[in-house]
């Protein structure tokens, strides 16, 4: 059911740099540029991130309780692409990475805010 995931932003150059920070730290390539529809597209392993300046020419704007998570391979390639974001404008949202435990499920997460202040987090899931 999943296709694609598309947020809104003022300033492409930046978040541009952020995402191909963020995608290149764990394996990914750098976003495809569209000037003419000011959109930048991230595909990776099946996944269609896209950023967009917003159609309707109004300011861009974040969801409030939205988050965008991203899976990834292990602990270290949270870490990876935590500081990378970091590094390329992002900050830090809720705690800094690390295990989480929720009853019987152990996860590792790293919360980030892009450029434009969208939450994305990314995720491994802990065995045993």
């Amino acid at each position: 059911m999943y296709s694609h995931n598309m947020v809104g932003t003022d300033d492409l150059a930046a978040s541009k740099t952020f995402y191909d920070a963020i995608f290149t730290a764990v394996g990914g390539e750098a976003g495809m540029l569209d000037e003419e529809r000011g959109r930048v597209t991230y595909l990776h392993k099946g996944g269609i991130y896209m950023v967009t300046k917003p159609i309707n020419g109004e300011p861009a704007g974040v969801a409030n309780g939205n988050t965008v998570g991203f899976l990834m391979e292990n602990p270290e390639q949270c870490h990876a692409w935590h500081d990378a974001g970091v590094a390329a404008g992002g900050s830090t949202a809720e705690d800094p990475p690390g295990l989480r435990v929720f009853g019987e499920r152990k996860l590792y997460l790293a919360y980030l805010r892009d450029p434009t202040g969208h939450k994305l987090c990314a995720l491994h899931w802990v065995a045993g």
